[in-house]
């Protein structure tokens, strides 16, 4: 089982048991505002953990998904994701969600910073990227603190509640991390 660790954190890969916290923040509007998700019945949130695990069998495995436990208190309060998009190109993209009572503590930061290291380093991925709402001022900030740039505006990519979604373009590479980009 894979772990990382950070000053405030420890991501660890999904437990079936951790259904509970997924649904105590993804069955909020405000978490879901911005994705084509949510809020999440249990069923949803039990079917997303489902999911998670069940892909991490796959072989190869391209689906890594890591709670996020804040050290501190010991309580899971977020997931922070990479897919591994294309095999042969390197290429991943991340994803993150974190429980509203810890929204500006910089676990976001923390924990997307753990997830690009480990893609770079472990998985040997050349580039990582990342989309979020050009609303999601807080995200855009996680991702350029992360060391991302953010490549452009991808217009109506994404189908969401209140209809068609742009979304920005964030990348890394790996040798821009290296030089502290």
């Amino acid at each position: 089982m894979i772990s990382l660790s950070s000053e405030q954190l420890v991501l660890r890969e999904i437990k079936i048991d951790d259904w509970r916290s997924v649904h105590s923040y993804a069955s909020q509007a405000k978490v879901s505002r911005f994705q084509p998700w949510g809020p999440n019945t249990e069923e949803d949130s039990k079917l997303f953990v489902e999911q998670a695990i069940k892909d991490a069998e796959n072989n190869p495995r391209t689906r890594f998904v890591f709670a996020i436990i804040h050290k501190e208190d010991g309580k899971m309060i977020g997931v922070v994701e990479l897919n591994i998009r294309d095999i042969s190109n390197k290429s991943g993209e991340i994803a993150y969600i974190v429980h509203p009572d810890y929204w500006g503590k910089g676990i976001a930061t923390e924990a997307g910073s753990l997830l690009i290291e480990y893609g770079f380093g472990k998985r040997g991925l050349h580039r990582i990227y990342a989309t979020c709402d050009p609303r999601n001022t807080g995200s855009s900030r996680v991702l350029e603190k992360i060391g991302m740039s953010r490549e452009g505006r991808m217009q109506q990519h994404l189908l969401i509640k209140d209809g068609w979604r742009d979304s920005y373009l964030y990348s890394v590479l790996e040798n821009e991390l290296q030089k502290g980009c």
